[in-house]
């Protein structure tokens, strides 16, 4: 009898041991192979432990049986977050369990181009397919001020340009919202260093004057002296004379093709006809922007024509200029 249960405990020990080193290999061996590449899982909010463990399984992540046995050793049942993951190959059941635990959900990217209108910025939401829409398309700017709770006269302007993460579903509302303190901080911890002898009374004159700046020149060097060339006209009571803030005013009237008569036509935003800043920014203001309105170059040029390779030539007289818009913009010799 005594053999007997010797033989039965010898049995017992070599069946929970064999049991125990697949169960140690099963946790510590990624089933995630290079041919498989990165694999998306979606664990939705309430799902139990069996429903979790068998979209993992399903996918070829874990092998269900073990993987449900280190969630109990592990006693981390109830401390699995909902979300969207990626796993790439090579992570382990004890990797993949980690992730889950700590919600190291997959992330994805958005960026909000310098230069882009609110228009812009919103359609490029809405064709984001991790983003959930909440909010209608073509609806007056009151309208999305009143949704988005935003205590401004208008949205234009008040998104900082820069890339914004976040995790799948998230609605495009929380992404604007993102943008709009990411701005209203940025503009508030810059403003009290600007350069206070320039004649940017306000937060949202030097965010009107940023976005001008921000459609005039993608050439990174010329941003201080172009801000430095508006700010001077300012002070001297001259018209800004700015194309973009005219293009604006035209909204979906302009086919990409700026004529005499619309530089003519008096809008809010024509600065052809109006004296001073429009009333509102044009666009979207980047970080360098912004900084190139509150740190301008102190300049004595007045004027500027496009090279028509990006980049301009500066002049201090009329004269200077109009030789200028002969050289570039008229092919005169």
């Amino acid at each position: 009898m005594k053999r007997l249960i010797a033989l039965s405990l010898i049995i017992f020990s070599l069946v929970v041991g064999w049991y125990w080193m697949m169960y140690e290999n099963s946790i510590s061996t990624s089933s995630i192979t290079e041919q498989m590449g990165s694999v998306v899982i979606t664990i939705e909010q309430g799902q139990n432990l069996n429903q979790i463990t068998s979209t993992l399984d399903e996918k070829g992540v874990v092998d269900g049986r073990w993987f449900k046995w280190l969630v109990r050793f592990e006693g981390v049942a109830n401390k699995i977050q909902a979300g969207e993951y990626a796993f790439s190959p090579g992570l382990t059941p004890v990797d993949i369990l980690n992730f889950l635990v700590k919600g190291k959900v997959n992330q994805y990217a958005l960026s909000i181009i310098e230069g882009q209108t609110f228009k812009e910025v919103l359609q490029e939401i809405h064709r984001h397919p991790a983003i959930k829409k909440t909010l209608p398309d073509n609806v007056s700017i009151n309208r999305y001020l009143e949704l988005l709770n935003i205590p401004e006269k208008h949205l234009e302007g008040m998104l900082l340009a820069e890339t914004y993460f976040f995790i799948k579903n998230t609605s495009d509302a929380e992404i604007i919202m993102r943008a709009y303190r990411s701005m209203q901080h940025f503009i508030h911890t810059a403003w009290p260093a600007r350069d206070k002898k320039k004649v940017i009374p306000t937060v949202y004159d030097a965010l009107i004057l940023a976005s001008i700046v921000e459609k005039e020149t993608g050439a990174a060097h010329e941003r201080k002296e172009i801000a430095g060339v508006f700010i001077r006209r300012l002070e001297m009571g001259m018209k800004l004379q700015t194309d973009p803030t005219v293009i604006y005013g035209m909204g979906d009237r302009f086919k990409g093709d700026i004529r005499y008569r619309d530089l003519r036509e008096d809008t809010p935003y024509n600065t052809y006809t109006r004296y001073g800043l429009p009333p509102t920014p044009i666009a979207m203001p980047g970080k360098a922007a912004i900084d190139a309105v509150l740190h301008p170059l102190d300049t004595k040029k007045l004027y500027f024509v496009s090279k028509g390779d990006g980049t301009h030539v500066f002049s201090e007289t009329l004269k200077q200029h109009n030789a200028a818009v002969d050289k570039y913009q008229r092919n005169k010799k």
